[in-house]
């Protein structure tokens, strides 16, 4: 397609992300180059998102999932895109509804929060707790020193009142505190953004009320980075915790453990199975290695790719990933909580408002759930196989040469390989 010269023009495409999400000063130069730039025609712009409303605000989700697909999303509007393609809302929705039930989660938000700042007076303060508030056996530690300095007690009013010992749920969820402060302040540290407490204490909260919603889970290591981007981008914190909340209905099984194992084990396997299938020659020569297991991707899973890629490209891939894999009943799955969000391979009007990946399992009605990630895993396995096999001895230096690919991956050939895989796969399955 030919632009015409006035999208050129376009200012609101000339803008330059790494402006919009500043890297510190002392930062700049061990920090990922950004590689992602929104490309007139190909990105979903500003002006574009309009126009795929109509007047109700109804959206025209299978044009938004071909534009994101096609060059990602500008970054004035990522947050708002973003809910849409993890679920928040149902793109049949009007501007009306969607309000209305913006508002009914603000207050549900508040309602948590506040109950997590009844059983500890941090919440919702301003500040960040690093350092261990209560014992295994549930007895609080007095003015326990905290971001450099003694803070007051952060006892909840409950237990100050009544005096009764905590219930062992709790108990659980105050032995995170700490856990999660430690991690706040350890992630995106090169942004600008968290230069700001006020910043470092939104995710630190975000984060807390998350930890006491997942009974079964709690807070993991990890989660912080997953949260940080979806903080950033939307402006209202009650939003991006709904947000990260649908996130983390993706990736959650990755952080059940137990005594054994971990999750994203499965994950693991699976990828072992892909490579195996699609190259087993390098399959074969990592097995040699005592690398068959894969053990040295655990991280591209955890968080995402968020250590081989920069903050803005991280941004790009995540998006790229969640429009191929969109599903058009993703928003009612999640609502009422069935398990699946498959659309019936009969309906054509249903398959065209399909991410490319999603379709493809669809046409080819495949009963597993394996997420895209894995094959953009196995994809950047696949595009080292020349140096894997000439040069990797031993494990170590499998992962000194994935190492090297931070900075210099291209999120779009990533996935765009990833979907080359999974056709090999869905051959040879």
């Amino acid at each position: 397609m030919r632009l015409l010269p006035c999208c050129y023009n376009d200012p609101e495409m000339q803008i330059d992300p790494d402006t919009v999400y500043p890297i510190r000063p002392d930062c700049r130069d061990d920090a990922p180059k950004t590689r992602f730039k929104p490309r007139p025609g190909l990105t979903l712009s500003p002006k574009r998102w309009k126009l795929l409303h109509n007047e109700e605000g109804c959206l025209d989700i299978a044009g938004m999932i071909k534009r994101v697909q096609r060059g990602g999303v500008h970054p004035t509007i990522k947050g708002e895109v973003w809910e849409f393609l993890l679920g928040c809302y149902d793109p049949k929705s009007t501007t009306e509804q969607r309000n209305q039930l913006r508002q009914q989660r603000r207050l549900e938000y508040e309602k948590l929060k506040t109950k997590c700042r009844e059983m500890d007076t941090t919440v919702g303060s301003g500040r960040v707790i690093t350092m261990p508030v209560i014992t295994e056996d549930g007895q609080p530690i007095e003015n326990p020193n905290s971001d450099g300095g003694a803070r007051p007690s952060s006892v909840g009013s409950e237990q100050q009142t009544s005096g009764a010992p905590l219930p062992k749920e709790v108990i659980q969820w105050k032995l995170t505190l700490h856990q999660i402060g430690l991690d706040v302040n350890r992630t995106d540290r090169v942004l600008v953004y968290y230069e700001s407490q006020e910043n470092l204490a939104r995710l630190w909260d975000i984060l807390t009320v998350y930890s006491w919603i997942d009974k079964e889970i709690g807070y993991c290591q990890g989660m912080s980075d997953l949260c940080s981007p979806i903080s950033i981008i939307l402006e209202h914190e009650a939003d991006a915790f709904w947000c990260f909340e649908r996130l983390m209905r993706r990736v959650r099984g990755n952080f059940i453990s137990t005594s054994t194992s971990i999750g994203v084990r499965a994950q693991l396997t699976t990828l072992s199975t892909i490579m195996k299938s699609v190259d087993p020659k390098l399959h074969e020569h990592l097995e040699n290695l005592d690398g068959g297991e894969y053990l040295f991707a655990f991280r591209m899973l955890m968080v995402l790719f968020r250590r081989e890629f920069s903050f803005v490209d991280t941004m790009y891939l995540w998006e790229l990933m969640w429009s191929m894999e969109y599903n058009p009943n993703l928003f009612s799955m999640l609502e009422s909580d069935t398990g699946t969000s498959r659309a019936t391979t009969k309906d054509e009007s249903v398959l065209r408002q399909c991410g490319k990946f999603e379709r493809k399992i669809l046409q080819a009605a495949k009963k597993d759930e394996i997420p895209l990630s894995v094959f953009v895993v196995a994809s950047v396995i696949e595009a080292r196989n020349k140096k894997l096999l000439s040069e990797a001895k031993g494990l170590d230096d499998v992962v000194k040469i994935l190492n090297e690919i931070t900075g210099s991956l291209d999120a779009k050939k990533a996935c765009r390989e990833a979907l080359q895989i999974h056709e090999k796969y869905l051959n040879t399955v």
